[in-house]
């Protein structure tokens, strides 16, 4: 069975209407979950711990497409050449 991972981060906003980061420095990286029911639960948690602030957001990122067994290199691979 193929490992499925998630990232889960988040941070303040420029703007609550979108996904653009204040401080891209300052992002707070919550985890990286072996599936999705765990990374859901995790940003559930930092998403309702954060509730009354409108300008940070929490994300699920499916990182687990970034690296692609069946290809030779994966695209991540390539760039360091």
């Amino acid at each position: 069975m193929t490992q499925r991972l998630h990232l889960v981060f988040g941070g303040e906003l420029v703007n609550p209407d979108k996904t653009i980061f204040r401080d891209p420095s300052a992002i707070h990286v919550v985890g990286v979950f072996p599936d999705y029911a765990s990374a859901y639960a995790a940003w559930k948690a930092e998403a309702q711990r954060t509730v009354d602030d409108a300008h940070t957001r929490y994300f699920i990122a499916h990182i687990h497409p970034l690296r692609d067994e069946s290809s030779e290199a994966a695209p991540t691979e390539e760039l360091g050449g």
